[in-house]
């Protein structure tokens, strides 16, 4: 049983019907994107919930009506990097307590994953980026999306898709490399 069929009682049935096809649907594409965003099953879990119980609660904004594909990851990407925010807050109000001796400091492990590091600064990076880039990398390189069908499902061209995944990358390398000399 999905989200939307367990609070079907919340809403009127007309709009969790539609709500309970559209999550079928696109499900899966919020899931990936968030994850993509997040590098957390738990974080994008939380995104999918999140997004379609404010759509079973407000309902069908206009844009949804228009293009529901494109609002859902627009909205995943946005939820997405929030909770990677959040994320970062949280991790430097502890990182803080344990500078003061609030907490017992944990031991270092030793030949720790590089790729996990990498992951780790990615995201980190990516967050620091425009949603908008975020969305049409999440696009491009998650999804194996072309730069046209970007342009079509986000409602630019594919020359501006083209030149903000260029820029994008330029961006996280740039971010990458800062972050790799401040572990290093």
């Amino acid at each position: 049983m999905s989200p939307v069929a367990a609070f079907t009682r919340v809403s009127e049935p007309p709009l969790a019907d539609e709500l309970e096809a559209v999550f079928r649907e696109h499900s899966r594409l919020v899931y990936r994107t968030a994850y993509s965003v997040t590098a957390s099953a738990q974080d994008a879990e939380d995104v999918v919930q999140g997004l379609f119980m404010q759509l079973l609660r407000r309902g069908f904004p206009p844009d949804f009506q228009r293009n529901p594909k494109g609002y859902l990851y627009r909205a995943a990407v946005n939820r997405a990097l929030n909770a990677v925010k959040s994320r970062q807050r949280q991790a430097s109000v502890v990182d803080a307590a344990r500078r003061e001796g609030a907490f017992e400091t944990a031991a270092a492990v030793e030949g720790a994953d590089q790729n996990a590091d990498l992951q780790t600064r990615l995201v980190a990076a990516m967050a620091q980026l425009n949603p908008r880039a975020v969305e049409m990398l999440v696009l491009r390189y998650e999804h194996d999306t072309s730069e046209a069908e970007i342009g079509r499902l986000l409602g630019t061209s594919r020359a501006v898709v083209a030149v903000t995944l260029f820029r994008a990358r330029a961006r996280l390398k740039k971010l990458l490399r800062a972050s790799a000399g401040e572990t290093r």
